[in-house]
């Protein structure tokens, strides 16, 4: 499936791709954007921005901090991959994807609260997904287990008001 996946996508493409992913690298992009949020956004935008960056920075947690020590999963082989990207790739256990986590967790935070900026979030998050299958940094299987934890850190952090009133007032 990874071979098939970095075949099917153009050299023109791949360079995007790449763009997009450099300025994800360390959460640049959903930094930005969350500044860009509370600055133009008003009330709901400061509200989007916070609770992005909440789910991200908990999605960076669960997924770089606890998920590859648990499991140390191998990189893909470099000879998969024909391009000179594949050298740049971390040491580190290749599952789950860390920056799809981020980047899930960070749009699916911001959406309830502002549709539209959730909207625009969404394409360069899956753009970072396809991304890290193409570079030769992840599997697809890790990219999927990404996506679900960054959904599930972007529900957990939405309902962590209602959680914790719901813990205290037993």
């Amino acid at each position: 499936m990874t071979r098939w996946t970095v075949a099917r996508v153009p050299p023109g493409v791949g360079r995007v791709l790449s763009v997009v992913e450099e300025s994800a690298e360390s959460s640049k992009l959903w930094g930005g954007a969350a500044v860009a949020m509370a600055w133009w956004g008003g009330w709901r935008g400061r509200k989007a921005a916070v609770a992005g960056v909440g789910a991200l920075v908990v999605a960076q947690l669960v997924s770089n901090g606890l998920g590859k020590q648990v499991a140390e999963r191998p990189r893909p082989p470099k000879e998969w991959f024909p391009h000179d990207e594949v050298d740049d790739r971390p040491d580190t256990s290749s599952f789950p994807s860390g920056h799809t986590a981020a980047a899930v967790a960070f749009t699916a935070a911001v959406t309830p609260t502002w549709p539209a900026a959730g909207a625009a979030c969404a394409v360069p998050a899956a753009l970072v997904a396809v991304e890290r299958v193409q570079s030769g940094a992840h599997y697809p299987s890790d990219v999927a287990v990404g996506v679900v934890l960054g959904l599930f850190c972007a529900w957990l952090v939405r309902r962590a008001p209602r959680i914790a009133r719901y813990v205290y007032l037993r």
